[in-house]
């Protein structure tokens, strides 16, 4: 397996005097090395080493690379950027804001003294691009063709759990950590929102997540004590003509059952199509159906229980919810029925429907065909980036 330099930029070599050219202090000249990728040095190029991975082909050695395990990186090009940016006022996550987050995420945990990274390629190079001009990493990069969907993601974290990560940063959406979790049910994953309706994500500067992955990577916290498992909607299918999908999935915050004879985009946007929603978790302070369901009755994710909701048509309904389905749009929803779920209380839908998984269609209920529904807390462990650092300090160590 060979190893890839990043040569960045030859400056000339030292006068006799070992001298460097500049009038900069050394102590300056380090940290404008640092940003624009220069060294005093002959012919210098960064000490950046890369490893060219296919498929789950990781190397065995690959934990002793770097300081401590390796911290894995996910980042869906295409979180952000969906339908909604035209049909209602969802923000745009550039490609560049991604580069940014990812160099943020990978200078924070090299700070705290983890170096080593899995990582996957994508055809915008934006992982790449972040860390060219970074110092003193190691990147490791696993998956195979991309096929531009969620199973890009998939296969990135396969190969991530198969070299051993201690920790995922993910960069997307709802649906990107839906298909991380997918691919390893036990994963500790730091989920940074660069999606548009994001439930599941959370909001924390990436410089400070990226120094909280390589604390865990290092092992100065225990998983145990500040990663807790997430609550999740688990699915089983009975029925119809088996084989075309597997034959159970998951959401990590909404089940949505619709009324449409058409896929069309992923996104639900229709409320009139709306038919039943189960959630792990509803939260008026968000936008999305989770959201929506918090304005009925709040469920927090530390909360033992999910929520049941049944729409009807707005106009027809003796109890309507005006909410935000989308960033900066409302929609007036009906509701037949709200209660709170137990765990393990099962839900049972029926076709013909479309099902959508955490915000996007993903499976099409046939005539004969069920689903049953259940919430239960055995989902991904979530970092909290707070009680990592907070846990660091205490133990006097250097955060």
């Amino acid at each position: 397996m060979g190893r890839v330099m990043f040569p960045v930029l030859a400056v000339a070599p030292l006068p006799a005097s070992g001298v460097a050219p500049m009038s900069y202090p050394s102590e300056h000249r380090s940290a404008l090395v640092e940003a624009v990728g220069l060294c005093s040095r002959p012919a210098a190029v960064l000490s950046c080493a890369v490893h060219e991975v296919s498929g789950n082909d990781v190397s065995g050695d690959l934990m002793a690379v770097g300081e401590g395990v390796p911290i894995g990186l996910v980042v869906n090009p295409r979180a952000g950027t969906d339908v909604r940016r035209a049909v209602a006022a969802a923000g745009k996550v550039t490609l560049e804001d991604k580069v940014n987050v990812v160099r943020r995420v990978v200078l924070g945990a090299r700070e705290s003294g983890a170096t080593s990274f899995v990582v996957h390629h994508d055809p915008h190079r934006i992982v790449r691009r972040a860390t060219e001009t970074i110092r003193g990493i190691d990147l490791d990069w696993v998956g195979g063709p991309l096929t531009g969907s969620e199973q890009d993601a998939i296969d990135a974290v396969t190969a991530m759990r198969s070299a051993g990560c201690a920790v995922v940063v993910v960069l997307g959406g709802d649906g990107t950590n839906r298909a991380a979790a997918l691919a390893w049910p036990d994963l500790v994953v730091i989920p940074l929102s660069t999606g548009t309706n994001n439930a599941f994500p959370v909001f924390v500067e990436a410089t400070v997540a990226g120094a909280a992955a390589g604390h865990v990577a290092r092992g100065r916290v225990p998983v145990a004590d500040v990663a807790p498992r997430a609550k999740v909607v688990r699915m089983d299918f009975t029925g119809g003509q088996g084989g075309e999908f597997p034959p159970g999935d998951l959401a990590l915050v909404d089940v949505l059952a619709v009324d449409d004879p058409f896929v069309g985009s992923y996104e639900l946007f229709d409320p009139t199509t709306l038919r039943t929603a189960v959630l792990s978790r509803a939260d008026p302070a968000v936008v999305g159906f989770v959201g929506v369901g918090g304005l009925l009755e709040a469920v927090p994710p530390e909360q033992d229980e999910g929520l049941l909701v049944r729409f009807g048509r707005a106009e027809s309904c003796d109890r309507v919810v005006r909410g935000p389905t989308a960033p900066g749009h409302y929609d007036d929803l009906g509701i037949v029925e709200v209660r709170r779920l137990a765990f393990d209380e099962e839900v049972v839908i029926e076709g013909p429907v479309l099902l959508a998984f955490d915000g996007e269609r993903k499976r099409r209920l046939h005539v004969g065909e069920s689903a049953i529904a259940t919430v239960r807390r055995d989902g991904p462990r979530v970092v909290d980036v707070r009680a990592v650092m907070r846990r660091v300090v205490g133990a006097g160590a250097n955060p």
